[in-house]
């Protein structure tokens, strides 16, 4: 006899709620109201000109470890491009492995081939997260760092005697109390909301996120209307920051994260400011929509179990004119 519908539903909707928890809880740490709950980065070392460091400034002596489909890694190339550092720091690049969980390497790397074999090699025994981007010294054969706001400070200052564009100061002093605060705020709101919406495992937890990630979106786009970028006529960290979220809304966070109050393109600010942001000498070419969308759709197995890929958007929207030249600001200050 067949079995009734109900009793085949109700036994099929258990089964995957009961897992689509576990293996969420796996990949995204929660509190226990089910918010989630980015763990801290482990690697927290600098690069410095005082004689007692063990990582002095050099060229040709340390590579960004970067996934292309990683905000936290992307913001750290766009800064590397800004200031010119192409021939001074190498970058070497991860793909997502779905089976395993984690990073492999395109082309084996100091004899490893996934990313948790460099962290045993960096510090043997290592249990916490394996994340890009780091900051590799291939010197002492170490991890100096991998928090990616600490390494665009590094990249920002730390290379200028073998950056092409040396002058160019995206964290300037005159600025740093304004860029510290929208940092923060977007980081809470915007760059971890996305996440904090997507992997949310309750309807009130995503509910808050939510509304927390678009008054926050409102609210920039506001300021944007009199300002070319977030602290005035200068691009500067908070802008980079924020651009790498932005460039994967509307392809990704919209649908897959359920961020579906508005696109970032209908904004009529925030929309033209991310193209304004691409068009940026460099910029354009450290970003890679179709990796993004296939690391995404094609990795977090618990959000699209299918794991299809999006025909859209077209990346070609980002090339659009901004207008935003009509401010009478210059782009970065060189």
């Amino acid at each position: 006899m067949a079995l009734p519908p109900a009793l085949i539903i109700g036994t099929g909707r258990w089964i995957w709620s009961s897992m689509w928890h576990l293996m969420v809880s796996q990949l995204a740490p929660r509190n226990n109201s089910g918010e989630y709950q980015r763990p801290e980065s482990q690697f927290r070392q600098s690069i410095s000109s005082d004689k007692t460091s063990p990582f002095p400034p050099a060229s040709d002596r340390y590579t960004l470890i970067v996934g292309e489909g990683c905000p936290w890694a992307h913001r750290t190339l766009v800064v590397r491009a800004l200031k010119g550092l192409e021939n001074a720091i190498a970058v070497v690049k991860v793909s997502p492995d779905a089976n395993a969980g984690g990073w492999r390497f395109d082309v084996s790397f100091e004899g490893c081939t996934a990313l948790p074999e460099l962290y045993q090699k960096a510090q043997p025994r290592y249990s916490g997260r394996n994340t890009v981007p780091v900051l590799w010294d291939g010197e002492t054969k170490s991890i100096v760092n991998n928090e990616s706001a600490e390494i665009l400070v590094m990249l920002n200052d730390g290379f200028n005697e073998w950056a092409e564009h040396p002058t160019l100061n995206l964290y300037p002093e005159d600025l740093r109390s304004s860029i510290d605060g929208w940092n923060e705020k977007i980081y809470r709101y915007v760059n971890n909301g996305v996440y904090r919406c997507g992997f949310a495992q309750t309807q009130g937890t995503y509910e808050s996120a939510c509304k927390g990630l678009f008054e926050t979106l409102d609210e920039l786009d506001g300021v944007l209307e009199t300002r070319r970028y977030i602290c005035g006529d200068r691009a500067t960290l908070a802008d980079i920051r924020l651009f790498t979220t932005l460039f994967r809304f509307d392809a990704v966070y919209f649908g897959l994260f359920k961020c579906n109050l508005r696109q970032i393109q209908s904004y009529p600010n925030l929309g033209p400011y991310l193209r304004d942001l691409y068009q940026l000498p460099g910029v354009a070419e450290t970003c890679n929509l179709e990796a993004v969308k296939r690391d995404y759709y094609g990795n977090l197995f618990p959000l699209n179990p299918g794991q299809i890929i999006p025909l859209g958007p077209d990346a070609m929207n980002f090339s659009l004119p901004h207008h935003r030249d009509r401010m009478g600001q210059t782009e970065v200050a060189y």
